[in-house]
């Protein structure tokens, strides 16, 4: 099962939810520019992916890859947060890392409430 997500808009904050699993580093990437750009035709500053239901499968590499790829291609959009499951906490720590390094206002959490109040003080 791919990654399958739905997006809601809230005012200026797009809201994604996420589930099933990484298939491919191609995967990853097209469901980021998915994100970035429903942000943008929405106009959303803020972004909070919800993938406590996605599984990361990716390898180190690629998930550097991944971060690299998408801080490139995202333009100034604000803050985004993800909420992922414990067990793929290392791995969002990781993309996190690299995704800010590159000038992302980007962080992962585990808990959904403290994503929500870290993304409204944008």
């Amino acid at each position: 099962m791919a990654i399958r997500h739905r997006v809601e808009v809230a005012g200026d904050l797009l809201l994604v939810t996420a589930s099933g699993y990484d298939e491919s580093l191609a995967e990853v990437q097209a469901y980021g520019l998915a994100v970035i750009e429903a942000a943008l035709a929405h106009g959303c500053r803020r972004v909070l992916c919800d993938e406590r239901q996605l599984e990361y499968r990716l390898g180190t590499v690629d998930t550097y890859q991944a971060a690299a790829f998408l801080a490139e291609q995202a333009p100034a959009l604000g803050r985004a947060a993800l909420v992922c499951a414990p067990e793929c906490a290392p791995d969002a720590a990781f993309w996190e890392t690299v995704a800010v390094n590159r000038g992302l206002q980007v962080r992962a959490f585990q808990s959904l409430t403290d994503a929500q109040a870290w993304i409204a003080e944008a």
